[in-house]
Formats: C-alpha cells, structure tokens, sequence
C-alpha cells in the first residue's frame, strides 16, 4: 500500500435523531443518522404488518370476475357459432 493516501480510520461517534448515541470507528469523526436500532420499528417491537390477506382476497375476486367474463364471452361466440 502506498503511504499517505488512506484516510484516518478513527474513532467515531454515531448520533441518532431520537437521541441514542453510541461509538464505532470510521473516517469521519461524528456520523448522524436518521434512524437507529433503538428507534427502529422492527426493533422495537412497534412494525406494522401489511394485510397481506386481504390483497390476496382482492386479488382473487378479480380473478374470479374475469374468469366469470371470459366464461360469458366464450358462451356468447358458442352459441353464435351453433346458430349458423
């Protein structure tokens, strides 16, 4: 490795917008982040699921409702064809 071309790997303080601090090391002296593990809702406990049911649900009732319409569709052109 060439000398005197790599930044100084120091000591580092992490700042967090909720107030938790804490050290690591890096080039920069003070890091501030957004959002950190005591914040987090992931890790807090406090996360928000998805209904993910229900877009399955919806999902399958427009499905349903298509099927239904090309089921109608493909009646109309057999009895057309039955009539001729």
């Amino acid at each position: 490795m060439k000398a005197g071309i790599h930044p100084k790997y120091q000591e580092s303080e992490v700042r967090c917008a909720c107030g938790n601090t804490f050290q690591t090391r890096s080039t920069r002296p003070v890091i501030i982040v957004g959002i950190c593990n005591q914040c987090h809702p992931f890790y807090t406990g406090q996360q928000k699921f998805i209904d993910t049911a229900g877009r399955v649900d919806k999902f399958q009732q427009r499905m349903a409702k298509t099927a239904a319409a090309q089921a109608a569709i493909a009646e109309t052109v057999g009895k057309r064809k039955k009539r001729r």
